[in-house]
């Protein structure tokens, strides 16, 4: 065997680091790499609406007071991943305790998006 043909095996037999085969599928990616991400926490939150208020106006607020939201009732929730828009939802209850049933989610295209 030539020197160039065993360089050329040798190249091929490396190990790959970026989690792609030979050909360069992206689709052989391995889970115990993918796995380095999943124990990454998120703050979840769930927005009900806003509003844009003047220190005065802050000032004013006591018990009982109400703040009128920009969103109507009824109109789905956002649902927040480190501030991010994942997804939308709908108030439920479960075990009296609130929850958030997800009725839509958000394109990874919508998400870059919405980065900017």
């Amino acid at each position: 065997m030539s020197d160039g043909k065993q360089k050329i095996e040798k190249d091929n037999n490396k190990n790959n680091d970026s989690g792609l085969n030979k050909t360069g599928d992206k689709s052989d990616i391995t889970m115990d790499k993918l796995d380095l991400l999943l124990d990454i926490p998120l703050q979840i939150s769930v927005e009900l609406g806003r509003t844009k208020l003047v220190i005065s106006e802050l000032l004013k607020l006591s018990q009982g007071s109400i703040i009128e939201l920009a969103k109507t009732a009824g109109e789905t929730l956002d649902v927040l991943a480190n501030h991010r828009l994942v997804a939308k939802g709908e108030v439920v209850s479960v075990n009296d305790k609130y929850g958030v049933r997800l009725t839509e989610i958000i394109s990874p295209k919508e998400r870059l998006e919405n980065l900017g």
